[in-house]
């Protein structure tokens, strides 16, 4: 009999706002450079008082404790300015994913019962600006739409009907007395991918399951004396806005902002501004190894520069962790997280020896433990499904009791994740439980057919996944990039797994292609192959 007993609590603590984090910076180091994008700077100061700016704006719209105020913005310095605000007035920030269609603002609007929509303009190739009013006009509550310009002194808006963002800040002060939040209030709402048929459910996280979580990667990795993070990571994103954002500001560090990850412009930026630290998906490490047209790029120096490089969101391959490793002197460390769970729940540790594929060992105050169906436990090496408990799992999904509680019991929340457990109790991810391939009953997991795919010199990527099959129920499907240069063909590769993986578990059926569909995050989308 399972029970489900809300995350809102923080003994201990009688008021603490997450904002805390970017006004204990820009007290103690006002002048240090908070944000870096393109050839501009920002400094901790100005970026506190521009965020005290929007939230006087935020107060004088009636927002106050606990109303929901929704940001769509890519990685610009407008982001963790009206974020930081929506924190400083007590409110709840909703951030929202910049390809979302029309209809999926419209539903996030309306479910987390947002009263402004702070969206950005966007360009001629992503209309974000057009579609997130098309969602404002359509949501039944949502009270402001208010245009975010690329520029940050624009008054002119590309969205016909809307307010822009430097038009209604003008005339506030940029002194602002932060609202007395509880440590156990809800700081942010998180929205995954929706489809027609599976409408994404918003996570809310206390202020201090972010704080904690800023505070203990933090402790984790080592600091340099003036860091240098590179912000690619949509900030929109658990692991961009915890581990970039949150961690970022909390360790005093210059954020190297980057609107949309393209490799040779993160190269650049990375040579430029002496990046020391970064943070990205499989396919991120990947594209730096695999990009064209680095001859101008000054590796030596990126590689003397930077002392650490996570990756989380799905399993590195470990062809690529050796070849980044070669490449730029760092072993890349791998982690496990989910919105659902502030985001870090596990990392590997620099003063740990590195094991292929590990997320390493639960952080400070957080346990894990792989369970069935029925939620029983599963001892030893598992395989079973990874379940949470800790001061980082989110408080529920707002709203939605039941949905809550099918993923909840007695504080331990379910991930849908396949993983399995060392004897040292480090974990490893195998993969979304939706994900595995049943073959004529068997249970097959694509992430280690990817591993071996991978292993191949004439493979640069590869994602495999189930399709129907009338005998076999699922076949096993591999969708491959080609190294550059490379002809090896279907036959060849499937002769290749043929003889490295058991008779029912290797690929029939190989696709070429030139690209991959991906998230934001770099996360392969594998339910868009087919």
């Amino acid at each position: 009999m399972c029970t489900y007993v809300r995350n809102d609590t923080a003994g201990g603590f009688e008021m603490f706002n997450l904002s805390a984090i970017l006004e204990d910076s820009a007290r103690e180091v006002p002048r240090r450079h908070a944000l870096v994008w393109g050839g501009a700077r920002l400094s901790y100061a100005m970026l506190n008082s521009a965020a005290n700016q929007v939230a006087n704006l935020l107060r004088s719209r009636g927002i106050g404790l606990g109303d929901k105020v929704a940001l769509c913005c890519p990685n610009l310095p407008q982001f963790p300015v009206i974020y930081f605000a929506i924190l400083k007035a007590g409110a709840v920030a909703v951030p929202l994913n910049t390809l979302l269609d029309s209809w999926e603002f419209a539903h996030h609007l309306d479910d987390s019962d947002a009263k402004i929509f702070f969206c950005f303009e966007g360009t001629a190739d992503l209309p974000i600006g057009e579609r997130g009013f098309t969602g404002f006009q359509r949501a039944a509550s949502c009270e402001h739409f208010i245009v975010i310009p690329a520029d940050w002194a624009s008054k002119a808006s590309l969205v016909a009907g809307a307010e822009v963002l430097r038009q209604v800040v003008v005339g506030h002060s940029a002194v602002f007395g932060s609202a007395a939040t509880d440590p156990g209030d809800t700081a942010v709402i998180l929205y995954g991918s929706s489809s027609p048929h599976r409408l994404a459910l918003g996570v809310e996280l206390s202020h201090m399951s972010m704080l904690l979580n800023a505070i203990i990667m933090d402790s984790l990795f080592p600091r340099a004396a003036h860091d240098k993070v590179l912000a690619a990571l949509p900030l929109f994103h658990s692991f961009g806005q915890a581990v970039c954002m949150n961690m970022g500001l909390y360790r005093r560090a210059t954020l190297v902002m980057l609107p949309d990850f393209e490799p040779l412009a993160a190269l650049a930026v990375m040579q430029r501004e002496h990046v020391t630290f970064m943070a990205g998906g499989p396919t991120m490490y990947w594209s730096l190894l695999t990009t064209e047209g680095t001859e101008h790029v000054n590796i030596e120096q990126i590689a003397a520069d930077l002392n650490v490089a996570l990756c989380g969101g799905a399993a590195l391959p470990a062809a690529v962790r050796s070849r980044f490793a070669q490449r730029f002197g760092v072993e890349v460390l791998e982690g496990y997280g989910l919105s659902e769970t502030s985001y870090a729940t596990s990392f590997s540790r620099p003063d740990q020896p590195i094991k292929p594929g590990s997320t390493g060992q639960p952080i400070w105050g957080v346990e894990m433990k792989l369970v069935d169906p029925n939620w029983n436990d599963i001892d030893g090496a598992g395989p079973g499904e990874v379940a949470i408990r800790g001061h980082n799992v989110m408080k529920g999904y707002y709203n939605k009791a039941a949905e809550t509680a099918e993923v909840m019991c007695d504080g331990w929340f379910r991930t849908g994740d396949i993983g399995r457990r060392c004897d040292e109790g480090d974990y490893h991810i195998i993969d979304r439980s939706r994900d595995v391939i049943t073959r004529d009953g068997v249970t097959i997991y694509p992430s280690e057919i990817e591993e071996v795919l991978m292993a191949h010199p004439q493979v640069s990527l590869a994602s495999v996944t189930g399709v129907p099959h009338d005998e076999h129920g699922e076949e096993i499907k591999a969708y491959v990039i080609r190294s550059r240069g490379s002809a090896i063909g279907e036959q060849e590769l499937v002769a290749w797994c043929a003889a490295a993986l058991p008779a029912d578990r290797y690929p029939r059926v190989v696709e070429f292609r030139d690209t991959l569909p991906m998230t934001a995050t770099g996360k392969i989308l594998k339910r868009e192959l087919g």
